[in-house]
């Protein structure tokens, strides 16, 4: 399994008349997880477009509010690959609030795009090298 952290602060713009982190917000949040997780793993959205020819679209975001989040608090975004991409990549997202409670989750699918012929494609062979170490019997050939 692959787990990767990062933080983000809610800002005034991004709360409701109740004060709380706007639920429409919440997506983009799920993307911070996701674009940093890449660029952890030594690869990101600009370079898996440039270099390797490759898009990411959105197929599923199924999103769980438990607690709501506020004004300034700095949120730690947790995002989780629980299982090796194939045709599918599914990231597993919890953001916790500053007392260590998780307020939200979501599953985010995505598929793979070759952008020249516009068809899936199977988990990129890059990809499934930077994730290999993470999984048990999970081959490049992927």
């Amino acid at each position: 399994m692959y787990v990767f952290k990062t933080k983000k602060r809610v800002r005034y713009a991004e709360t409701d008349k109740m004060g709380y982190l706007y639920y429409g917000h919440y997506a983009k949040y799920y993307e911070i997880g996701r674009v940093e997780a890449l660029r952890d793993l030594g690869l990101s959205y600009q370079k898996m477009e440039d270099q390797y020819g490759i898009m990411l679209p959105v197929l599923s975001l199924e999103s769980r509010f438990k607690l709501p989040a506020y004004y300034d608090e700095e949120l730690e975004v947790i995002t989780l690959l629980k299982e090796p991409p194939s045709k599918m990549i599914t990231f597993h997202h919890e953001i916790v609030n500053p007392k260590g409670m998780i307020i939200n989750t979501a599953v985010v699918k995505l598929f793979f795009v070759d952008m020249k012929t516009n068809k899936r494609v199977e988990t990129p062979v890059h990809l499934a090298e930077k994730l290999e170490p993470y999984f048990d019997n999970y081959h490049k050939s992927t």
